[in-house]
């Protein structure tokens, strides 16, 4: 398929929907194009040469619908639109996959910057860099202070056993793709399992929290838009500080083709992130060691299930052979995490 009619978007099963459920919404011809750097669920741009949406879909051949709900991702950010936490509008949802082979949604196109690294962070200078990472966990405190229920989410989730439920998914996650042996990796899951906290009332909660999950423009480089919301649920808000904390953190590995944010000059250090968001929210963060470190294993066993894909010619493109020699990385500073409390 040519550049503007990518694979998995059918634009002119796409235009008649559309023209159906919101005419007068597109006034030209429909052309698209694959957003790079989505992890899992495809993100497309698609204008009429006046006005530009946004779709969102499963990847191509998806098999597990629960691991890639189109309806969850829609629900969510229709539920927050009309708050305070910037998500882009929602323009339609379909689940009939006779248009595009496979549910998807719709929303609108929210001009900005996801920074996936500390070069491209550069640029912005010291000031604006800390400014935005500071912004960042602002809007995490908005996140989690939206009323699940009068946002019309006190269904979205199972927050009773969220983090033991969290912690046996994950450990489940990494038998799957066990084929060497790791060291300390089953000692870090007992320890986390040990002293697993209590949760603090449960909110909304992004499921993976970091700066380029976010867009950032405009003069006073406001966050615009949360993206990627498949991962979002009811449960414990610590989780998603945990994770930001985590992605925070230098990890020690020039050239890592998992790259963090945290080297780009004037970005502030994980202990004064947890310290505004304990002061901005008034939630209680003196076990978020333990989130911090459950998130350096969550992501362990996601770069392990990549490596095992790897060993078996299941990924193509450049980094991927580099991926299993973070794991030790990761699976160290988690354990380093729990010893320092």
């Amino acid at each position: 398929m040519s550049p503007d009619h990518p694979p998995g978007l059918d634009l002119d099963r796409l235009r008649v929907l559309l023209d159906r459920e919101r005419p007068g919404l597109v006034t030209g011809p429909l052309s698209g194009r694959l957003i790079e750097g989505g992890r899992s669920n495809l993100t497309y741009a698609v204008s009429d040469g006046a006005a530009r949406w946004v779709v969102r879909r499963p990847p191509l051949g998806h098999v597990l619908a629960t691991a890639h709900d189109m309806r969850r991702e829609h629900r969510v950010i229709s539920a927050l639109h009309p708050t305070d936490v910037p998500v882009p509008r929602p323009v339609l949802l379909c689940e009939d996959e006779e248009v595009l082979g496979a549910p998807f949604y719709v929303m609108e196109f929210v001009e900005g910057t996801p920074f996936r690294t500390a070069e491209q962070l550069a640029p912005l200078g010291s000031e604006r860099t800390r400014a935005a990472v500071l912004n960042l966990v602002d809007t995490l405190v908005g996140l989690h202070a939206v009323d699940p229920a009068e946002a019309g989410l006190a269904d979205f989730g199972r927050p009773d056993g969220f983090l033991d439920r969290q912690l046996r998914r994950w450990a489940k996650q990494l038998d799957a793709s066990r084929n060497r042996d790791l060291a300390g990796i089953d000692e870090l899951h007992a320890t986390l399992g040990r002293e697993l906290p209590r949760s603090p009332a449960p909110t909304v909660v992004h499921g993976d929290y970091r700066l380029d999950n976010v867009l950032i423009g405009g003069e006073d480089d406001e966050i615009r838009a949360i993206l990627d919301w498949e991962m979002s649920t009811l449960g414990d808000p610590l989780t998603d500080l945990g994770l930001l904390a985590m992605y925070s953190s230098p990890l020690g590995m020039p050239d890592s083709p998992v790259s963090t944010t945290a080297q780009a000059p004037g970005h502030p250090a994980p202990a004064e992130l947890i310290e505004r968001y304990a002061t901005r929210s008034g939630r209680d963060v003196s076990g978020v060691a333990w989130y911090t470190a459950f998130a350096w294993f969550k992501l362990a066993v996601i770069l392990e299930g990549i490596h095992y894909r790897y060993t078996l010619g299941q990924t193509v493109g450049r980094g991927f052979d580099r991926i299993g020699d973070l794991v030790p990385v990761f699976i160290e500073h988690g354990l380093t995490t729990l010893q320092k409390g």
